[in-house]
């Protein structure tokens, strides 16, 4: 997938995420990032097993949650780091736009797989992405992310036998330029 920054997705819940640019590391590449939420609304539960994300409020207020620990909340000028491998969520917690903006490191697949899961969710026009996409999205990249609030009988059953029914049905044509799965 050849990525031109700045690179923006938006999806029908009232997510916009701009990836503005990629900055070289000896740590790995490193995406700065803007995003854009609409009161009420944020990315579910999720994990990144490879990669720390860090959001710094531009406006607005900031829920957050890492899983099992209470909410919490930032404010503009304040700044939350996600480690790598931590299921966390964030959302907008107030009545104005929540806006941040931040980076995402190392960048791997990141890029690609958020802009599917957007896309997919558009297609679906509800949160959950379209079935066969999200199949093939959470199960080729089940080593690089995770989503908390899904069964694990799902992840481990439903997903891996929708992803080869949709692979027998041609269902992933649009896929042909995913990047390969980090091992």
């Amino acid at each position: 997938m050849n990525i031109n920054y700045p690179h923006s997705i938006q999806n029908c819940l009232g997510e916009k995420l701009t990836f503005l640019s990629v900055e070289k590391d000896a740590q790995g590449d490193k995406v700065i990032v803007e995003n854009r939420v609409t009161p009420h609304h944020g990315p579910p539960m999720h994990t990144h097993y490879l990669q720390d994300e860090c959001l710094t409020v531009t406006s607005g207020k900031m829920g957050y949650q890492v899983l099992g620990q209470d909410v919490q909340y930032a404010y503009p000028g304040e700044s939350v780091l996600f480690k790598r491998g931590t299921p966390h969520k964030f959302w907008n917690a107030g009545e104005d736009e929540l806006s941040c903006t931040g980076w995402i490191q190392p960048a791997n697949t990141i890029v690609f797989f958020l802009s599917s899961i957007f896309e997919a969710q558009n297609k679906s026009g509800k949160g959950q992405p379209e079935l066969f996409d999200g199949a093939y999205l959470l199960t080729r990249y089940a080593r690089e992310y995770d989503m908390a609030e899904i069964p694990a009988f799902v992840k481990k059953t439903v997903m891996p036998f929708t992803y080869f029914l949709g692979r027998l049905l041609g269902k992933y044509k649009h896929f042909s330029d995913a990047p390969e799965p980090l091992k």
